[in-house]
């Protein structure tokens, strides 16, 4: 992600060169430039490591013309970051899943009205490794087979006869991530019902990593990892009932991939929103994450869901 980012400070960089060379428009205005230097203070979010690279370009972007505004950008997962700013630890949890009952309840006792804003669609992409030339597909069924609780799957052959008996490597998110909720849910049927006996970890590359290196490797992360690393990894089609569909900007869209595409959210607190500098950082949020999110892999909003976004942005500063 890291080069998507410098792409966007370097864009911005110029833009006000450019400005301050004379090119007129309202961002380099008296009153804007007074705007800008009157925000002040710290940001921190947290959460999910999928909608992280979307929140970070945002806030890369915000701190071009803010500079007297820090934002910090983390990832401990979704539920780590919830855990986090329903403890009033943070201004805003990025998340990969809606909050969660025991979630929704932690933020009330402590105070936290949480307010639920997509920012983007995302695929959950099965990867293998490039050197695998045989796994092509897979039903929802086989994956099944492959992560639910009781599994006995450790080869290949396991999950088609005609297939070799190596032994299986998998990688996938830790329990903390919304990733892992969504597809447990979707997959095995159940949140948190999946087998433990494979490498884990909260950042996807360390997970492009893992497959990456391995022969045997298999896993599942966000479609935008994917992209970044075309060249060292290998996507599985799925098979949800409808025939063997890859995740694309276009199937993810449509709804066609089937069922591992998602929304994404970001979820700041009406009492930071009190804040100036967040309820500006939030604004801006809404107003560019869709072309800014297209930038670092992921699937912008159609215009009725950013309007729906946008509205209750605007509830929550009333």
């Amino acid at each position: 992600m890291a080069v998507h980012l410098r792409h966007f400070a370097l864009l911005g960089a110029a833009a006000i060169l450019v400005a301050a060379c004379g090119s007129g428009g309202a961002a380099s205005s008296p009153d804007a430039s007074a705007s800008h230097a009157a925000l002040s203070g710290d940001i921190r979010i947290d959460g999910s490591s999928t909608v992280y690279p979307i929140t970070e370009a945002v806030a890369e972007e915000f701190q071009i013309d803010n500079r007297g505004v820090r934002v910090t950008v983390a990832f401990s997962g979704t539920g780590g970051g919830f855990k986090k700013f329903c403890e009033g630890k943070t201004a805003a949890n990025d998340a990969s899943r809606p909050i969660k009952k025991d979630e929704a309840e932690l933020c009330a006792t402590n105070g936290v009205d949480p307010v639920e804003i997509e920012a983007a669609f995302d695929g959950l992409s099965v990867l293998v490794n490039p050197a695998n030339d045989f796994v092509t597909c897979l039903t929802t069924g086989e994956l099944k087979k492959i992560w639910d609780q009781d599994s006995t799957v450790r080869t290949w052959q396991d999950i088609r006869a005609e297939w070799p008996a190596d032994v299986i490597r998998l990688f996938g998110p830790g329990a903390d991530s919304g990733t892992f909720d969504y597809f447990t849910e979707e997959i095995n049927g159940e949140t948190d019902r999946s087998r433990s006996d494979y490498t884990q970890s909260e950042d996807d590359n360390a997970l492009v990593s893992g497959i990456a290196k391995d022969v045997n490797g298999f896993g599942y992360f966000g479609f935008a990892y994917y992209e970044e690393n075309a060249d060292k990894l290998k996507l599985v089609e799925i098979d949800g009932g409808s025939g063997c569909v890859a995740p694309s900007r276009e199937t993810i869209a449509d709804g066609s991939y089937a069922p591992l595409s998602r929304p994404l959210y970001i979820y700041p607190s009406t009492q930071s929103l009190n804040r100036p500098e967040v309820a500006a950082f939030m604004q801006f949020y809404v107003d560019h994450a869709s072309a800014l999110a297209a930038e670092v892999g992921y699937v912008e909003l159609p215009p009725d869901r950013l309007q729906k976004a946008k509205d209750a942005l605007a509830e929550a500063l009333r």
